[in-house]
């Protein structure tokens, strides 16, 4: 069957489930800032926990992704999201690690399946590479809003304000699923094909970029005050973050969707993002660190963006879409903890230095889907 043609509701609905399920992507930093602030623990200990909640969702997407058209996405992603709200919820009452721990693996496993829903979705439609952008830009408001509330919340009514905030964005998310998400149509033909290899190599060169993004902007906000910046400055800039994250790079991606190739776009993408590891991770003065530091998210929605068009080309079916959170997430979980690490044990240096090396390994990756693309692009549109 021809790809979903979606009205203006569910588009919304989509979108708006995808900037719920992305939380981690624009409030690692607050999220691991107030943990170690607001709660006591240390930067390994609320990175283990942000880790908890990424490995969640790559085992719940891992799970769903293969059997995403033999499910009822619309129901599977409103209980999903509910869940995770009630997990959050319970959250705000809790201190211990133990406890914290555990809901944070439930609150994952609960986004992670219902954000599979959504992708695999996005992935069946007209445009994915246009509607993930949109997604994106939405996702860029959606942080302007949350890191500039979620501190000013946290003053005023302390640590638990963090998870009420979290229930909030995934139940209104739940809300929009129930009222305007629609399954797409099935579509079966591709989905007993296995993944070529340049889906795979496409999926590793992401996951591996994802884990850089994550290992060094979780403790951006954490830098940025070790560095002796004034706790501010260092919030104006994750406001900036999320304006340029608005008003740059999905716009842009979507702009130039037929005008460069996806599999190029691939390739520079994890090179900036290392060069400016460096910088945000490195930079002892403020008008160096700051710009760095505020565009370093947008260099992975832009690349993901084209990331996520290539993959809905390569695999019609949907499932690689609907793997998105597992193929992000399974770098991202290992971002935190691995980050926490070498901050706590060699300074906050060394994660520009991981980041160079992290970041050649997805070059090669997405070099490789390079090769392995054309011929098969070809024989799909054939």
């Amino acid at each position: 069957m021809s790809a979903m043609k979606l009205s203006v509701s569910g588009a919304a609905a989509l979108v708006i489930a995808h900037c719920a399920g992305m939380l981690d992507l624009v409030a690692l930093p607050v999220w691991v800032g107030a943990l170690v602030e607001r709660f006591g623990f240390s930067p390994q200990q609320a990175g283990m926990m942000a880790t908890l909640f990424l490995l969640g969702a790559v085992g719940a997407s891992t799970f769903a992704a293969p059997r995403f058209h033999r499910m009822n996405q619309k129901l599977v992603a409103s209980l999903g999201f509910g869940l995770a709200a009630l997990f959050f919820l319970i959250a705000s009452f809790e201190t211990s690690l133990i406890a914290l721990s555990g809901l944070h693996l439930l609150a994952g496993i609960s986004v992670g399946t219902a954000l599979s829903m959504v992708h695999g979705s996005m992935g069946r439609s007209a445009n994915p590479h246009r509607l993930f952008a949109a997604a994106g830009m939405a996702l860029g408001l959606f942080g302007i809003v949350l890191l500039a509330a979620i501190p000013q919340f946290l003053i005023l009514k302390g640590g638990p304000a963090l998870f009420q905030t979290f229930a909030l964005v995934m139940l209104i998310a739940g809300l929009s699923t129930v009222l305007l998400f629609r399954n797409p149509p099935p579509r079966v033909e591709e989905a007993h094909k296995g993944f070529s290899r340049a889906t795979w190599f496409t999926i590793f060169g992401i996951s591996v970029m994802t884990f850089n993004q994550s290992m060094v902007f979780s403790f951006v906000e954490v830098i940025g005050k070790a560095r002796g910046f004034e706790a501010g400055h260092v919030l104006a800039v994750l406001i900036a973050l999320g304006f340029v994250n608005f008003i740059v790079p999905a716009p842009l991606a979507a702009f130039l969707q037929r005008r460069v190739s996806a599999t190029f776009i691939a390739q520079i993408g994890p090179a900036i993002q290392a060069v400016l590891a460096v910088i945000v991770t490195s930079a002892t003065i403020f008008p160096v660190w700051a710009p760095a530091a505020a565009v370093f998210v947008a260099v992975q929605i832009f690349t993901h963006t084209f990331v996520f068009g290539l993959l809905a080309r390569l695999d019609p079916s949907g499932r690689a879409s609907a793997a998105t959170p597992a193929m992000l997430m399974v770098g991202a979980a290992l971002g935190p903890i691995v980050g926490g690490a070498l901050g706590q044990n060699l300074g906050f240096a060394a994660l520009g230095v991981a980041a160079v090396f992290v970041s050649g390994v997805s070059i090669l990756f997405f070099t490789k889907a390079k090769t392995e693309c054309q011929p098969l692009l070809a024989s799909l549109a054939a």
